[in-house]
């Protein structure tokens, strides 16, 4: 039987084909360009709004216990992510591309800063991995937009 955390691990690794997949595409294939961005940007909501989510049940099994966190705050934490994943879908490429980058990075702030005590070290860890590939995948279509639309 495979442990938690090397599933976790699997899955996290496997979830950042599509960011490496859509920002290399666009060097690769530069006429697939808006279907590319495009797919980009969804699976980029879908999972922000995916992470997101991941508050939304800690604070359900914090009504009767003691966390240093209060349900209201991992609510709060989890409604904002979910609302910014849903509103970059709505923005333009330029707007996309810093609304996504800041919002990765401080979903990765907010588990370490605020969220720490739920999480084993282990999984800060490999959220620090992945936020910084995903981050870099971020700024990847961000310089190859600006190269190409010169915004």
């Amino acid at each position: 039987m495979i442990s938690v955390a090397r599933l976790a691990v699997l899955v996290g690794f496997a979830g950042l084909i599509p960011f490496i997949a859509g920002a290399l595409g666009l060097f690769l294939m530069p006429a697939n360009s808006v279907a590319i961005l495009a797919w980009f940007y969804i699976y980029s909501a879908g999972i922000l709004a995916f992470m997101g989510g991941i508050y939304w049940t800690i604070a359900l099994q914090l009504e009767n216990r003691a966390y240093p966190q209060s349900p209201m705050m991992t609510v709060l934490f989890s409604q904002v992510f979910f609302l910014a994943a849903g509103l970059g879908l709505l923005l333009e490429t330029p707007h996309k591309i810093l609304l996504y980058s800041v919002a990765f990075l401080l979903l990765y702030l907010v588990d370490v800063r605020w969220m720490r005590a739920y999480w084993p070290g282990w999984y800060l860890k490999l959220r620090l991995v992945l936020t910084t590939v995903v981050l870099l995948c971020q700024i990847t279509v961000g310089v190859w937009f600006h190269l190409v639309h010169g915004g």
